[in-house]
């Protein structure tokens, strides 16, 4: 396993970070404690989750997730050798059973939200600490485009930093990062400076490299490095749902409402990748994995799993080679179908 600064710190996160928002909905706590103790075992020390995980959020399951993480971490004995992110809730109307009737992005509800984070992880600190999406009114979740709202009566991202300041300065937290940003708001926040955001977790995968746009050269020339999710598109880019298939249990199958990507032109594309794996001989998964975990500006790549062998797979992408006529090859296909699914 490669190891990778995370930010400016001197922190060494594994290559590959073990995302956990099926834990609670579909993973028991027995399974999600098998998946950790594997991923442990193969080198990984970075963990990701998010109070509002697993997804998707509902009231009867919001923080189970943490809390499976917390009851394995009580019983080991490396909490210091392990790397825990976890993330409070953008502004949003829909999630009072957080406990907030609306979550913002204040210093309220952020010193809640921590609180309840340590409770359920049952450690002392987190080592990084996200805003899973802004509270201000942006282009994110598969919007491109931006349409300025002049009324928008958002909690300044600065405002966020400063609360975020100070859990640090007593030790709740050791590190703080984005999620779902933009250019405009990773330049605010290093402008502000303290805390120095570290990080910024955003989708990317081979239907939606989006990122390079905007993001890709600040993460690499300010040392904000990516901390891709979705790198298999939900699925898709295992090929799984060619020519129209559903499988039996998988995730597009038991919830229709991650449409993201699986449109018609999403579809057109997994086809030339699984192609493409075929020609070369590689499981269409673990080149969509290798292709995000040796990109430049990314610093961890965030693989999940519903079953133990689709973990075990996941993680042997890393020994996957990606030849420079592969690679060349790719960008042929990204260039006939630019990001089909932002």
């Amino acid at each position: 396993m490669e190891y990778k600064t995370l930010g400016n710190t001197h922190i060494k996160v594994s290559a590959l970070c073990l995302g956990t928002m099926t834990y609670g909905e579909q993973n028991t706590e027995a399974q999600a404690h098998e998946q950790l103790d594997y991923a442990v075992t193969q080198g990984i020390n970075f963990i990701d989750t998010a109070e509002m995980y697993p997804v998707p959020p509902k009231a009867e399951t919001q923080g189970k997730t943490e809390e499976y993480i917390g009851t394995w971490l009580e019983k080991r004995k490396d909490r210091d050798k392990l790397i825990i992110a976890t993330k409070v809730t953008g502004r949003c109307s829909s999630f009072d059973h957080l406990g907030r009737a609306e979550t913002r992005l204040s210093r309220e509800h952020i010193t809640l939200a921590l609180e309840q984070n340590l409770k359920r992880l049952r450690t002392d600190y987190i080592d990084l600490y996200q805003l899973h999406w802004p509270d201000r009114a942006t282009n994110y979740f598969g919007i491109l485009g931006y349409n300025h709202n002049p009324n928008d009566e958002s909690i300044v991202l600065e405002e966020s930093l400063d609360v975020l300041a100070d859990l640090v300065k007593v030790g709740k937290i050791r590190h703080v990062g984005l999620s779902n940003e933009t250019p405009w708001g990773v330049h605010r926040a290093l402008i502000h400076g303290n805390p120095r955001v570290q990080s910024i977790q955003n989708p990317y995968n081979l239907l939606n490299r989006s990122f390079e746009v905007g993001l890709a050269e600040m993460a690499v020339k300010e040392k904000v490095g990516l901390l891709a999710y979705s790198p298999l598109a939900f699925g898709m880019l295992t090929g799984k749902y060619a020519n129209g298939a559903m499988p039996k249990g998988s995730r597009l199958t038991i919830y229709s409402r991650f449409q993201r990507y699986n449109n018609p032109q999403g579809f057109a594309a997994t086809n030339r990748y699984i192609a493409l794996a075929k020609k070369h001989g590689l499981q269409l998964s673990q080149l969509a994995l290798q292709f995000v975990t040796t990109r430049p500006f990314v610093t961890s790549n965030i693989i999940g799993a519903t079953t133990m062998e689709q973990l075990k797979s996941n993680i042997e992408s890393v020994s996957v080679t990606l030849s420079p006529e592969l690679l060349q090859e790719l960008e042929a296909i990204q260039k006939e179908f630019s990001n089909p699914c932002p």
